[in-house]
C-alpha cells in the first residue's frame, strides 16, 4: 500500500500555453509565425526561449505579456484565459524603451505609477531598485546622457521594481557590447539568486546558445518557419555554472546540433502554404521552395572557416571557438553557411569539411569562385530566387526592392535588409550577378568561362 500523506504534490505552473498558433497577414494571404505551441512557465525557474530569427521568440513573449493575441490557442493563468494585458508580467526590452524626457527615477516609477502606488512609496520602492541594481547616483540623469549599459539597467530597474511573478526579457543583452553583457548576466543571477525582488520566474528570449545554457533552468529550442518547439534541455548545473566544464559544453553541443539540423516542410501540415512562396513566385509563377534564412556570414568569413577545417580536421565547435579566442555564436553563423553550400557537415557538436568543401578550401581563387556559385545556385534559396527571375527579366535588371519586400514578408525590416546584403555579398563574390547600390538594382553576369 502507498503512503500518500508525505507525498507532496507538485506545484502548479504559474502559466500554461496551449496550442498556440500565430499568424500575419500579408499580401499573400497569412504568415505562420507561431505553430502549435505547448509550453509551461513554473515556478521558480529561469526559462529561455532559444531559437533563430524567424523562430517566432519574440512573438511568444508578446503573447505571455498579453501585448499580442494569439491566432488561435490560449494563455492560462491558473486556470484563467489571459485576456488582454498580463499583470503578473513585466518585460525587459531589447531597445530599453526608456522616455527620454524623464529622469532615472521617474523612468523606473513609471511602472509604479501605472499600478496605482501613492507618490512616497513610489520613490522608496524605486530608490531600493536604483540601489540594489547599481545606478545609485544617476537618479536625476537623463537616458541621453547613459551608456547603452546603464539604460539597460533602468529597464532592469523598471521592471524588478513592480515585482512580477515572472519576468519577461527579449535579447536584453544583445544591443550592448560583450564585456557589459557578460557583467549585467552575472548581476541579473545573483539578483535572482540572493531574491532581492520577489520574483518567482524569469523567461527569457535569446538567440546566444551560451547565454541560454548560463541562466535557464529549462532551455525552450525552437524551430523556425514556422515556430515550433524542436526540444525542452533540463540545464542541471548549480550556479554559477563553469563554461569551461565538459557538462556545459555537452549542453551547448547539444544544443547546438539540434538548432543546426536542417527544417523540412510538413507535408499535410497546418498553415495556408502560401508563406512557401518566394519572390520568383511573382517573377514567373512558379512557387519557390521557403526561402530558408541565410547565415549572416560574409565570403571571406566562411572562406577563412573553410580553410582552418581544411588544416585541422573534424572539430568539436566549442573548443574550435575557444582556440580562436570567440564565443561559440560567433561561429555560428560561418558554420550554418558551409553546411548550406554543402561543403560542411555538422553531427553531435563537431563541424567537418565534406569531400567538396575539401575541395573548395584547396583549390584556387578562380575554382572557388565557381565552386561557390554552383553551390550558391544549387544550395541557397534567396541566391537562387534573385539569379532566376533575373533570368526571366527581359533587361536581366531587377530593383532589390522587389526581394526586399518579399523578405519583409518574412521578417522584420532590419533582418530583412541583412538577409538581402548577405545575398548581394555572396552573389557578387560567386560572379552570378552584380549590384549597383545607387541604382538599387541587380545585374545579371554574363555565364562564366569554364
Amino acid at each position: 500500500m502507498t503512503d500518500t500523506t508525505s507525498t507532496q504534490a507538485a506545484p502548479a505552473p504559474l502559466m500554461t500555453l496551449q496550442d498556440i498558433r500565430k499568424s500575419f497577414a500579408t499580401t499573400d494571404g497569412e504568415h505562420l509565425v507561431l505553430d502549435g505551441i505547448d509550453l509551461t512557465i513554473e515556478p521558480g525557474e529561469v526559462l529561455a526561449l532559444l531559437g533563430k530569427s524567424g523562430s517566432g521568440k519574440s512573438t511568444l513573449l508578446r503573447c505571455i505579456a498579453g501585448l499580442m493575441a494569439p491566432s488561435s490557442g490560449e494563455v492560462l493563468i491558473g486556470d484563467r484565459q489571459l485576456d488582454g494585458p498580463n499583470s503578473q508580467t513585466a518585460m525587459v526590452f531589447q531597445t530599453f524603451a526608456l522616455l527620454p524626457w524623464l529622469t532615472v527615477q521617474q523612468n523606473v516609477e513609471l511602472g509604479l505609477e501605472a499600478r496605482g502606488i501613492e507618490s512616497k512609496e513610489r520613490t522608496q520602492k524605486a530608490q531600493r531598485a536604483i540601489e540594489l541594481i547599481g545606478l545609485d547616483g544617476f537618479e536625476d540623469a537623463f537616458p541621453k546622457e547613459l551608456s547603452g549599459g546603464m539604460r539597460q539597467r533602468v529597464g532592469f530597474a523598471r521592471a524588478l521594481v513592480v515585482e512580477p511573478d515572472v519576468l519577461l526579457m527579449d535579447e536584453p543583452f544583445s544591443a550592448l557590447d560583450v564585456l557589459t553583457a557578460e557583467t549585467l548576466r552575472n548581476e541579473l543571477i545573483e539578483l535572482i539568486a540572493n531574491h532581492e525582488f520577489t520574483i518567482s520566474s524569469v523567461v527569457i528570449v535569446t538567440h546566444n546558445i551560451e547565454e541560454a545554457v548560463v541562466l535557464a533552468d529549462r532551455v525552450a529550442v525552437l524551430g523556425s518557419d514556422p515556430g515550433r518547439i524542436k526540444a525542452l534541455f533540463d540545464i542541471e548545473m548549480p550556479q554559477p555554472r563553469d563554461r569551461d566544464s565538459a557538462q556545459f559544453v555537452g549542453y551547448v553541443d547539444q544544443i547546438y546540433d539540434l538548432l543546426t539540423q536542417r527544417n523540412h516542410p510538413d507535408v499535410g501540415g497546418g498553415g495556408s502554404g502560401k508563406e512557401q512562396a518566394g519572390p520568383d513566385a511573382d517573377a514567373g509563377g512558379d512557387q519557390s521552395a521557403s526561402l530558408t534564412a541565410l547565415p549572416l556570414a560574409s565570403v571571406d568569413g566562411i572562406s577563412g572557416l573553410a580553410d582552418i577545417l581544411a588544416r585541422e580536421g573534424t572539430r568539436t565547435i566549442a573548443n574550435l571557438a575557444d582556440d580562436l579566442g570567440l564565443e561559440v555564436d560567433d561561429l555560428l553563423p560561418q558554420v550554418e553557411a558551409l553546411e548550406q553550400l554543402g561543403f560542411a557537415e555538422v553531427h553531435g557538436g563537431r563541424v567537418g569539411l565534406t569531400d567538396i568543401g575539401t575541395d573548395f578550401a584547396g583549390g584556387s581563387i578562380r575554382r572557388e569562385k565557381l565552386m561557390f556559385a554552383e553551390a550558391a545556385r544549387g544550395q541557397v534559396p534567396l541566391v537562387a530566387t534573385i539569379v532566376r527571375a533575373l533570368e526571366r527579366s527581359k533587361s536581366k535588371r531587377i530593383g532589390a526592392g522587389f526581394f526586399r519586400d518579399a523578405l519583409k514578408r518574412r521578417y522584420n525590416d532590419s533582418y530583412a535588409q541583412a538577409q538581402l546584403d548577405v545575398a548581394v555579398d555572396w552573389g557578387r563574390y560567386s560572379e552570378l550577378y552584380t549590384f549597383d547600390a545607387d541604382r538599387d538594382e541587380f545585374t545579371l553576369e554574363e555565364p562564366h568561362d569554364h
